[in-house]
């Protein structure tokens, strides 16, 4: 963090000792724990009952096509939450607007577990489904976003790839959760359980969850990065023409090169690194799920399984890839990680197709530790970095969510509707290899941005 003293208020940025950066570790961790849980039930859902749930009167490749479709439409309501509250954020604070939006995502969530079927009132299901999934979006766009802020701005400077790296975990652990749920029922409840009461089981389930996050982070402290900002008085960033106003010559200064600063280019660099994790992301964790039970035709708890234990070996590939972005950069971590994913992908697909329950898991596992969790682990710190300090919650929270409509939000659909057309998984080799080749060469044309101060309101590039 920077220890400068801000130009425009006079103060130093405010001492935050190592229970503060506890908290704010612990309060990361869980927000992202239950958003990625959230994100793991509805996915799951869509893939294994909504097809049958909410849309029973039609074919099942058209209903697992109109599932996704369901699934992707909160990634729109995401960047729109993004925008909202990410500008809120860099304007009040991480801290007020984290606690709104773990409250709408939750809440959301455990409303789903609540809603009728398609059988009981109609139409009028898949509509409430919808919708909800609207507000859930609408709260989530930004928690991700701000919790990664708010712990990179926390972390000591050689230490930010590891710390932030807990928000990785936080998905990680609520991807965990959220499939060892899915196991347990698909295990112990028939298919007929499962369908009539038992998908709402993890729905409500999540209501415990956000009672302990909102608890949590009443108590955490604002972000000393932000406090600290030159552009911050009295806990409230100063407008343009406030700023004008700034009387300190050497913040004016400082100031003028934040804000004058052609923005843009930044801003496509972190999209399109987010792009290839995202896009691998939808394609592993909720394509090939439902597509390994409808078109695979096979248990439904082998995927579930894959995914589990996927979740878990994530405990140890995260943490390394955060360590090794702090050593030897972020640029070089982000290309072996999206390098390794192109020639896997067929190779995993093979495995996932053989028809093998031991070859598929395999398969799964090693696609989702390295074409997802390894490029996670070190985009949440790298985007951070990217950005400058008056605007790096909306940019980072905009790129992500953006990302994810490109990738997470409509890639399952495209998928759906590519191996359905041609009746082969090749498609969604084709799309792994895409997205991983993007992700690369952004790496390669990206500037190192590791160690960089976070009081300067300029973007690294």
């Amino acid at each position: 963090m920077s220890t400068e003293a801000s130009a425009v208020n006079g103060t130093a940025p405010p001492a935050r000792s190592t229970r503060d950066l506890s908290r704010a570790a612990m309060s990361g961790w869980l927000g992202t724990a239950m958003e990625f849980m959230d994100f793991q039930l509805y996915s799951l859902a869509a893939g294994l009952v909504f097809n049958t749930i909410f849309f029973p009167d039609v074919s099942p490749a058209i209903g697992l096509i109109a599932a996704m479709a369901t699934y992707g439409v909160g990634y729109f309501a995401r960047i729109a939450g993004a925008f909202y509250f990410g500008r809120m954020g860099d304007t009040i604070g991480r801290k007020k607007v984290l606690f709104i939006t773990i409250a709408m995502m939750g809440g959301s969530t455990t409303l789903i577990g609540a809603l009728p079927t398609y059988q009981a009132i109609g139409i009028l299901a898949p509509i409430l489904l919808v919708l909800l999934r609207l507000v859930q979006g609408f709260g989530a766009g930004a928690e991700i976003a701000g919790a990664t802020v708010m712990l990179v701005e926390y972390a000591p400077k050689r230490r930010r790839g590891l710390i932030s790296s807990l928000v990785a975990l936080g998905t990680n652990t609520g991807t965990l959760v959220a499939t060892g749920i899915w196991a347990v029922l698909l295990a112990v409840l028939s298919d007929e359980q499962l369908q009539s009461w038992g998908w709402r089981i993890p729905f409500l389930a999540s209501f415990v969850l956000l009672v302990f996050a909102l608890w949590v982070r009443r108590n955490v402290k604002e972000s000393p990065a932000f406090e600290g900002r030159d552009d911050v008085v009295d806990g409230v960033a100063l407008d343009r023409a406030e700023l004008k106003k700034a009387e300190t010559a050497h913040g004016q200064s400082k100031l003028e090169a934040g804000l004058k600063q052609r923005k843009g280019r930044a801003f496509v660099l972190a999209l399109l690194l987010r792009l290839g994790q995202a896009g691998n992301s939808g394609l592993i964790q909720t394509f090939l799920v439902g597509y390994i039970s409808s078109t695979l035709a096979m248990d439904k708890a082998v995927a579930t399984d894959a995914l589990l234990i996927g979740a878990a070996t994530g405990f140890v590939t995260v943490p390394v890839i955060g360590m090794l972005s702090d050593r030897f950069g972020r640029r070089p971590v982000y290309m072996l990680m999206s390098g390794l994913s192109v020639p896997l992908a067929f190779p995993a697909l093979l495995m996932i197709t053989s028809g093998s329950n031991s070859t598929l898991m395999l398969g799964m596992i090693l696609g989702y530790n390295v074409s997802v969790l390894g490029l996670f682990a070190v985009e949440n710190v790298t985007m951070s970095e990217m950005f400058g300090g008056r605007n790096r919650f909306t940019q980072v929270g905009v790129a992500k969510e953006l990302g994810g409509i490109l990738g997470v939000g409509i890639g399952p659909t495209i998928a759906a509707a590519l191996t359905a057309a041609t009746g082969s998984w090749w498609p969604v080799a084709v799309m792994l290899i895409v997205y991983s080749l993007i992700t690369f060469v952004t790496a390669y044309l990206a500037p190192e941005v590791r160690d960089r101060d976070l009081s300067a309101l300029e973007d690294a590039a």
